[in-house]
């Protein structure tokens, strides 16, 4: 096999995210809930003999040179001495700074292809651990579905859930996690989740709403940023509901029905088409839908 195309590297939601210690390292304690949804970076990866890692960017735009997929290639490299390369196409069509983990799950799916590209046959708890050593998001996206996420961000409880609908919508700006994570205004939950609950609570927009959970980062993310506060607002006025991903800055609202009349996406094409005359910065969305499980879910046992 000398290359691999069209490889889906998913974004996720935190349905809730609750902070619940820090560790003596200074590393926060969370829980979530991590949902996957069709929104997707896409990847080409190409076996070179030569040894080299290169990243070329499809879709242009503003990537560092060093990013998550090389890191990722790299770390592979390092542990299993393999001499091969790789030449990694990347389509990148998840924004940045939004909180989705779009970084995370390019490495995710960075690690899957070249595990097989390059005959490497490492097991997914291998590769998870080494997830880990990238980011505290990767391990989920190499988990393969909906999950309960512990610690900081490593220990999964996967979940069934039901299929769901979401507005997302991200100003021009990104927000930095260190800045949130250090701000007076972070909130933390002192009552430790139940997972039992979660399938039952998540299942609708009403239970969101007034039923489980917060994002605890909200708060500080509402104080830095004005556009989490317009986001949250024109999403919340219009569809009753709205709550912030990760760190920010994307938010996101729960939808009913099943979306076949069309008007949600009406709704936010327009809201989109209004903003983008209010000045100078791109703001970006799209109505999504749950995924139950990874495109690439399988490809490590």
């Amino acid at each position: 096999m000398k290359a691999i195309h069209d490889l889906a590297a998913p974004a996720k939601l935190n349905l809730f995210l609750h902070v619940v210690g820090k560790r003596p390292d200074g590393y926060h304690l969370l829980q979530s809930l991590f949902v996957l949804i069709d929104w997707a970076d896409t990847l080409h990866v190409e076996r070179r003999a030569d040894g080299q890692l290169r990243r070329h960017d499809v879709l242009g735009g503003d990537l560092p040179a060093d990013d998550l997929c090389l890191r990722a290639a790299r770390l592979l490299q390092a542990e299993t001495g393999c001499a091969l390369g790789a030449d990694i196409h990347l389509e990148k069509r998840l924004p940045a700074g939004a909180g989705m983990g779009g970084g995370s799950s390019d490495a995710a799916t960075t690690l899957l292809a070249l595990n097989r590209l390059w005959d490497l046959r490492l097991p997914l708890p291998r590769l998870m651990a080494l997830g880990l050593r990238l980011g505290a998001d990767v391990p989920f996206f190499l988990g393969g579905g909906s999950a309960f996420v512990e610690g900081i961000g490593e220990i999964l409880h996967p979940l069934a859930l039901p299929e769901q609908r979401f507005a997302v919508l991200k100003g021009p700006a990104g927000l930095s996690t260190q800045e949130i994570f250090s701000s007076k205004h972070l909130a933390r939950s002192e009552n430790l989740a139940i997972v039992a609950g979660f399938p039952a609570l998540a299942g609708t927009a009403e239970n969101l709403v007034s039923g489980f959970g917060r994002n605890d980062l909200q708060p500080a993310a509402e104080v830095i940023s004005s556009e989490v506060r317009d986001a949250l607002a024109l999403l919340s006025n219009h569809f009753g509901n709205a709550r912030m991903t990760g760190s920010g800055a994307a938010v996101f609202s729960v939808l009913d029905g099943d979306g076949k009349d069309g008007k949600d996406d009406q709704f936010l094409a327009t809201l989109l088409q209004g903003l983008s005359k209010e000045g100078p910065g791109a703001w970006t969305g799209r109505i999504c839908r749950s995924l139950a499980h990874h495109p690439l879910a399988g490809w490590a046992d």
